[in-house]
């Protein structure tokens, strides 16, 4: 039956249907929309299911022209879980968060495999996209997958395949970034390719679901290891009177051996401040410990704290208490040019200003109202940028450094900046970097 699969996947002739209509499913439906594929967008939220359907965007990168282009193309929204059954491919991807207790939040995976679970048939393929720690499509989706009688490689397929997209990055998109793929059997493997292939670039067929799964996590550990390490170069270079941003940068003409990682406020966005701890909750299993991660984890958790002190030694040295002081949040999206704001640590950084007793606003041109978070609520609006509210505020934090922003007024006109993305390379006495 893997063969009928293929082809049908290969002569476009198939249905492909994304559950989970966010930063990964949305970019990926455009795609397969794009080559001619007919994609049915799967969401429990109701709210983006209207709003695609009337070719509206809630993406801010994405613009709405393409929502209305892939439905005058055939894409279509649902929340009807029931319509699985029409699709010949699915492909998850859900939130994998963490909870309270720094554990995986599986909840998400979990709950969308038991909804589809009733409407899977011969000839699907199953594909699971969301970041996960080793063993997860397995241990999860293979017994739910087998449940009503279906058997995984002879005639469902299933594999593991992890999302690479990064918002706002405008030198990869979808097409161009290459696409690891594990399968549960040789025959998952093929069929995960011949689902992928047309769609993206290069495709990476790896042994395993759990090699798969593995990667991704690796990917990720890589990154959030080096930016613990140059967190904490960068106190150390900080107590020493060094610009670690000037050290970072002089190290990056060295044409091997050296790759330049950036300090700031912290690590944020769906992956790097999470996938970490998937990898180990797991190792704890198999009685390990991952000291490394943990130790990058624990730095990189500590940063926003580390950059309250430095705004409390900023107002102090100006005679103020932070009690009481009116401080300006300059970006709360994770990173610079982009409206996601999953796990900023600017956000941290507004509620441990708040809980000193500090006056917080924020400003942030990709997010004109602070959002509905599952964790975090402030009622604040972006503040505008003029030399005369800058001048009113007791301190501003540049926490994200968007293009957009307007430096120079910053500068001239702000009584204290408190730099975490070291934009201001030239000292000044009410500038401070953290």
């Amino acid at each position: 039956m893997y063969k009928a699969t293929i082809e049908r996947l290969k002569s476009k002739d198939s249905i492909i249907g994304i559950v989970g209509m966010g930063y990964v499913g949305l970019p990926l439906m455009l795609r397969y929309n794009a080559i001619g594929f007919n994609v049915l967008g799967i969401d429990i939220d109701e709210s983006k299911v209207t709003m695609l359907n009337a070719g509206e965007s809630y993406i801010e990168h994405i613009p709405a022209e393409k929502i209305i282009a892939a439905r005058s193309s055939g894409f279509t929204a649902t929340s009807d879980f029931r319509r699985a059954a029409e699709c010949d491919a699915l492909i998850l991807c859900v939130p994998t968060p963490l909870n309270k207790y720094r554990e995986p939040d599986m909840s998400f995976v979990i709950n969308t495999t038991n909804a589809l679970k009733p409407y899977l048939r011969a000839g699907q393929v199953v594909s699971l996209e969301s970041t996960t720690y080793p063993g997860t499509t397995e241990e999860e989706l293979l017994p739910r997958v087998q449940e009503g009688g279906l058997v995984v490689g002879e005639n469902i397929f299933l594999v593991y395949s992890p999302e690479r997209e990064d918002p706002g990055n405008p030198n990869f998109e979808t097409r161009t970034i290459p696409k690891v793929i594990g399968g549960h059997t040789s025959a998952c493997l093929e069929v995960g390719i011949a689902l992928y292939e047309q769609a993206i670039d290069q495709v990476v067929p790896v042994t395993s679901t759990k090699a798969a799964e593995m990667t991704k996590l690796l990917e990720n550990i890589h990154r959030a290891v080096n930016i613990g390490l140059v967190n904490e170069m960068k106190i150390v270079a900080d107590r020493m009177g060094i610009d670690i941003f000037e050290v970072v940068d002089a190290a990056a003409t060295k044409p091997f051996g050296f790759t330049a990682y950036y300090p700031g406020p912290g690590l944020g966005g769906h992956c790097i401040p999470i996938d970490p701890f998937y990898l180990t909750w797991k190792a704890r299993e198999y009685g390990l410990h991952t000291r490394f991660i943990e130790l990058s984890g624990e730095v990189n958790r500590a940063m926003p704290e580390y950059v309250l002190s430095k705004l409390m030694d900023g107002l102090n040295d100006s005679g103020k208490a932070l009690k009481g002081s009116r401080v300006l949040v300059l970006g709360i999206a994770y990173k610079k040019n982009v409206d996601d704001m999953r796990e900023s640590p600017s956000v941290e950084i507004m509620e441990l200003i708040e809980e000193k007793g500090g006056i917080v606003a924020y400003s942030d041109p990709h997010v004109p109202v602070f959002p509905k978070m599952r964790e975090h609520h402030f009622e604040l609006s972006s503040e505008a940028l003029t030399a005369e509210n800058l001048a009113s505020f007791d301190a501003v934090i540049l926490a994200t450094d968007h293009d957009k922003f307007d430096y120079e007024l910053i500068k001239q006109h702000a009584r204290l900046v408190v730099d975490s993305r070291g934009k201001y390379r030239a000292p000044a006495e009410h500038i401070i970097k953290a």
